[in-house]
């Protein structure tokens, strides 16, 4: 039996979406059209399923990159080349697919998806939450009601990250987890930290001040002066730098309405689930379902289209976010697997 949970879960789903797809290696159906990233969301979709069974959650997706953001930082996520071809074609789809399963997808305009989060998360400061993702910006959210959900590399769920969790993993508490991030800066988005600063001495310094706020009150409080030079000479900089990485927590009502119409989760179409997973022949997430649905006639559901899929209409998401590291781009292969076949980079579940 699944393990029955109140929690909200909030699903940061660019994150899921890119580690799933590349954790898959390249896999399509007979007709040639790519279903890796289908495969590793319905996984994970099923996964949340059996493990929580929710009833009240939202997806949320980047819509561009807010402006508030770019006159602090004109480069910020500057260095993301598009997203892969392959993962274009599937976009649709995925949405799609969340849908099946009960998922609201949520997105607005100057609101990235960690922002739009962090402002659920505001708006109902009794509920529990958990969040999907393992981008360390959300750490600043985690409390006694809300902690991160990260899905394990080794297999079997999900790694529980709550205020234990984030203090052990980084010598910080969630409180301090700005500070601690304006540091040490983020290459990936292109925000430049403190330079000679790494983990371990960002964590000292939050050791021995509590804040950066504090240290500015009273330097004195660094007693290592070289140290103590180089945080005031990057005043400014560290300033700037919380307010890259502080999130948006104010929710967007006036455009999206109120936020708890977005935490409704259906339950899940499980005969459409059904349905997409014999079209795209995801044979695996079928032994997945329940008994009753397995059996849905093949013959019955048209055969997937070979041709590109377009974005669905009124889709809001801007080209940036179509993006993948550089090391992943290098990475990747360009031989097209079957799903027996298939090498898993890191395993889910």
């Amino acid at each position: 039996m699944p393990e029955t949970s109140e929690n909200a879960i909030l699903i940061d789903a660019y994150s899921q979406i890119f580690r799933v797809f590349y954790a898959i290696m390249h896999l399509s159906n007979q007709a040639g059209f790519p279903t890796n990233a289908l495969l590793g969301f319905a996984r994970l979709l099923l996964q949340l399923e059996k493990s929580y069974s929710p009833t009240r959650g939202c997806m949320f997706f980047d819509c561009g990159k807010p402006a508030f953001r770019l006159e602090l930082a004109p480069g910020y996520k500057s260095n993301r080349p598009p997203m892969p071809e392959d993962l274009v074609k599937q976009m649709p789809l995925l949405r799609k697919l969340a849908g099946m399963f009960g998922w609201n997808v949520c997105e607005c305009s100057n609101y990235e998806a960690d922002d739009l989060i962090g402002a659920a998360v505001k708006s109902f400061p009794q509920q529990k939450f958990g969040i999907i993702s393992s981008d360390k910006d959300l750490a600043q959210l985690i409390d006694e009601h809300a902690f991160m959900l990260i899905p394990a590399r080794s297999g079997g769920g999900f790694e529980k990250r709550g205020i234990e969790e984030t203090q052990s993993k980084f010598s910080v508490s969630p409180a301090q987890m700005i500070d601690y991030l304006s540091l040490l800066g983020d290459n990936s988005d292109v925000i430049e930290g403190v330079p000679g600063i790494g983990p371990k001495t960002a964590a000292n310094i939050l050791q021995q001040c509590n804040s950066l706020a504090e240290f500015f009150a009273e330097p004195a409080r660094i007693s290592n002066v070289k140290l103590q030079a180089k945080l005031l000479e990057s005043r400014e900089l560290l300033e700037r730098n919380r307010k890259l990485i502080t999130l948006c927590t104010r929710w967007p009502e006036e455009t999206l309405g109120p936020a708890d119409k977005w935490l409704q989760k259906r339950s899940p179409d499980w005969a459409k689930i059904a349905e997409f997973a014999h079209e795209y022949e995801l044979k695996s997430i079928l032994k997945e379902l329940p008994a009753e649905f397995q059996n849905i006639a093949a013959a019955a559901v048209p055969q997937a289209p070979a041709a590109e899929s377009k974005p669905a209409a009124g889709s809001s998401a801007a080209d940036d976010l179509f993006s993948w590291s550089q090391e992943q781009q290098t990475a990747a292969g360009t031989v097209e697997q079957t799903e027996k076949k298939l090498p898993v980079q890191d395993s889910l579940f």
